[in-house]
């Protein structure tokens, strides 16, 4: 069974580019949300700075963005907010199975996601323009629940894959690995 493992891993190089990619577009949209707060601070105390409407509506939409990616992306590094009280009780087997099934609800709520994301989009967003920018679409407003539902979906199918992986290839070697690349740097030393 480890041969197919090893088949799927050569995946993971893409996986690695939607995270980073993921990763730098909340970069730049908390780059984008300081600058227009800056911006919007100015206009209100410089006098000779005009105090456009439009900024508080476009940190609202970067904020949100950034909100439901940031959540995807901490699904990939798994750091999202666990239970774990009971995880030292518990058989290493069954919690490696409850932890599939956690990853399932999670998946099952990202296609949710995409699905009433894009709905909510297309219904809703594309009839109405923003107040201060008529010639913007709310379309932008609730796009980014559909976005993030992709991105967690991605994660999501990657922690799966990584679980039940664990259950064939044990993580012993990885210990063993380390052990002996430790031992190396000792004896060179």
């Amino acid at each position: 069974m480890p041969a197919i493992f090893t088949k799927l891993d050569k995946i993971k190089p893409a996986y690695d580019v939607v995270y980073k990619a993921t990763a730098i577009v909340c970069k730049v949209l908390l780059a984008a949300d300081i600058l227009v707060v800056s911006y919007q601070v100015a206009g209100r105390y410089i006098p000779f700075i005009p105090d456009p409407s439009w900024t508080e509506q476009v940190v609202l939409t970067l904020m949100s963005y950034m909100a439901v990616l940031s959540a995807a992306l901490a699904i990939r590094r798994g750091a999202h907010i666990r239970m774990t009280a009971f995880d030292n009780y518990l058989p290493k087997k069954l919690l490696k199975v409850l932890d599939i099934l956690a990853d399932i609800a999670v998946l099952v709520l990202a296609v949710i996601m995409i699905a009433q994301g894009w709905q909510y989009a297309i219904q809703i967003g594309s009839k109405g323009n923003y107040e201060s920018m008529p010639w913007l679409s709310r379309f932008w407003m609730y796009f980014p629940v559909a976005l993030a539902g992709v991105a967690m979906l991605v994660f999501e199918l990657e922690a799966i894959y990584n679980h039940i992986k664990s259950f064939y290839v044990p993580e012993d070697n990885k210990d063993e690995k380390a052990k002996d690349t430790e031992e190396k740097k000792e004896g060179g030393k």
